[in-house]
């Protein structure tokens, strides 16, 4: 939200690198009564292994930005505002480590990035980039929306959001995999949260009441249900506020732009 990095949120700047997502990975369960909503998300942690397409976007330091997800064996789906500009021999893209302090799992180079040609910036659309592997990983990729979808996008449903990002709004990034469930938000709700909202190429998701959602460093990472991704984790306000649900990247909208790139 552009805010976190979702300024994106998952933005380089909510996602400041990658910003929004997975403060998105925290569900509240528990929390006191009176809690703020930001710090009662406790993310379920993905267990080894169940979520193998999920991919952690590294610089070559090995600083985390931003997630991914593995559609093919060499083909990786993010947020182009993660990946706008940047020299893909500077990425690494890492599947199949849930823990990233461990060293399991592909630490894949990057030989070359496909950005959307539409994109301009986080609130207008468009917000997604195409990574090419320079070998095949390992770990199983994940089925993609198609165009004409429409359930997956139906207000109410419940989807899955993944990340490394920031459990809180202003706490630190995570190391390990976590995710969150969030249902589909309707076109008024997103409108009434965002002026500048415009359905077609985006969509949004996020508990009324708050409290689970992406954050930074959760940009570009999945949004899924039903065993296939349907967003991208692209901008907000703020994470895992009341009345401001994360915006994503609606893949059936740029499914057929993308798979030309598979």
């Amino acid at each position: 939200m552009s805010d976190h990095s979702r300024p994106p949120r998952r933005s380089p700047a909510r996602f400041a690198a990658g910003a929004s997502a997975l403060a998105a990975a925290l569900t509240a369960l528990g929390a006191p009564a009176g809690a703020d909503p930001a710090q009662e998300r406790v993310l379920g942690g993905a267990e080894e292994g169940a979520a193998p397409w999920a991919v952690a976007l590294t610089d070559d330091a090995g600083h985390q930005f931003c997630g991914g997800t593995l559609v093919t064996p060499i083909k990786v789906v993010t947020a182009a505002h993660c990946v706008d500009g940047r020299d893909p021999a500077a990425l690494r893209a890492i599947t199949g480590r849930a823990d990233l302090r461990d060293t399991g799992g592909t630490d894949g180079a990057v030989g070359g990035v496909w950005v959307h040609p539409e994109f301009r910036d986080v609130t207008e659309g468009y917000d997604v980039a195409v990574l090419t592997l320079t070998a095949p990983a390992a770990q199983q990729p994940l089925p993609m929306a198609e165009p004409g979808d429409a359930e997956p996008y139906r207000p109410g449903k419940q989807a899955r959001v993944y990340g490394w990002g920031r459990t809180a709004e202003t706490g630190s990034s995570s190391e390990v995999l976590r995710s969150a469930e969030v249902p589909i938000s309707s076109d008024a709700d997103c409108r009434a949260a965002y002026s500048d909202y415009e359905p077609g190429t985006r969509v949004c998701a996020g508990a009324p009441e708050g409290g689970r959602d992406a954050c930074a460093g959760d940009s570009g990472g999945p949004l899924v249900t039903d065993g296939r991704l349907i967003g991208v984790v692209s901008y907000g306000t703020g994470c895992g506020r009341p009345g401001t649900p994360g915006v994503y990247t609606r893949i059936a909208a740029v499914s057929s732009d993308v798979a030309a790139r598979l």
